[in-house]
């Protein structure tokens, strides 16, 4: 029995020793920094996802900014886009600030650009219909404009031109190095394209957007560079202001608790970033992909530049008015000629 536990002892000795040797050369031939961390990031598939995030020098950084003096509603969730009233007729100025880093689009440097500016509906359901919704208001409305540019109060902006075609739109050049302010008047309400079915119907909501382009090589202007939008409300004159006011009223009634959920109301609107707009939502059945513009066709003034008297870019925010909302959308380049 002795005889048996001792070989136990002699294989087992055997056996561990045997283990132990077959391990004292691993990792040997791979050399001190075989496990190294940076080591094994630095293996493509790591480096494949590491490129899908985006560093702190790669965040993007709009080139431009565009402000609208009028008041945001107090109204408006946390999260939420910000609404604004304006008021029908009443001329509103909007900023067109260089945001430029040093360094960045230097092509555009002493240079002009072009910004189109367009009230389109807020809602999908109307873009679908915008074509038949502004060829209403057309009829009921012969010879007006959804918008216009009030040149006088304008600053800095260049050839400004609206075409008969596209009652929604306006353009016009600047130069981002100077001061630029474009005031604008929207002669829609929201409720013009509201079913009238019983009294106080609820206006629709419409949108604001600035396509910005820099010229090609053919000297035309059809390089994107920027867009942004924001959401609107349009009413009676006057009117604006009494929503605001009924806005704010509400707001104080809530309990300080509530009043967190929603966000504060400011002095102006800043447009916020968005996919440029399509040029099938304004582009008549032909190959051409930008309205052609002939002298019969637009109407082109002198602005006097930032050097002129003008009223205060930085000055008090402008008013808004009252009624109810109405505006329009997509352009209609399909409205027969």
């Amino acid at each position: 029995m002795a005889w048996v536990l001792k070989m136990d002892e002699v294989i087992e000795s055997g056996l561990v020793h045997d283990f132990d040797a077959s391990l004292s050369g691993i990792g040997q031939e791979l050399g001190a920094g075989a496990y190294s961390m940076s080591d094994v990031l630095a293996l493509p598939i790591f480096k494949q996802e590491d490129s899908s995030l985006p560093s702190e020098n790669e965040t993007k950084h709009p080139p431009f900014q565009y402000v609208l003096c009028a008041a945001t509603s107090p109204a408006v969730k946390l999260h939420d886009e910000t609404l604004t009233y304006l008021n029908q007729g009443q001329s509103y100025e909007i900023r067109m600030l260089d945001n430029r880093k040093i360094g960045d689009l230097p092509e555009v440097s002493g240079k002009t650009v072009k910004s189109i500016i367009r009230v389109v509906f807020h809602d999908r359901r109307l873009q679908y219909t915008e074509h038949q919704q502004l060829e209403g208001w057309k009829w009921n409305r012969p010879g007006d404009r959804l918008l216009d540019l009030d040149i006088p109060l304008s600053v800095g902006i260049i050839d400004p031109r609206t075409n008969p075609a596209q009652l929604n739109t306006v353009e016009f050049l600047w130069d981002p190095s100077k001061r630029t302010s474009a005031f604008i008047q929207v002669h829609c309400i929201s409720t013009e394209f509201t079913p009238r079915k019983h009294g106080g119907e609820k206006g629709v909501p419409f949108r604001i957007q600035i396509d910005t382009f820099k010229e090609n090589e053919n000297g035309e202007y059809t390089d994107h560079l920027h867009s942004a939008s924001c959401q609107i409300k349009v009413f009676k004159p006057k009117g604006a202001d009494r929503k605001q006011k009924t806005d704010r009223e509400k707001m104080e009634k809530r309990t300080p608790q509530e009043k967190e959920k929603y966000q504060p109301s400011y002095e102006t609107t800043i447009l916020t970033e968005c996919s440029p707009w399509p040029d099938n939502a304004y582009v008549n059945n032909s190959p051409t992909t930008t309205p052609a513009f002939t002298p019969t066709q637009h109407s082109t003034y002198s602005v006097p530049d930032s050097n002129s008297s003008s009223p205060n870019h930085q000055g008090e925010v402008i008013a808004q008015g009252s009624g109810e909302v109405s505006c329009f959308c997509f352009l209609f380049f399909s409205i027969i000629l």
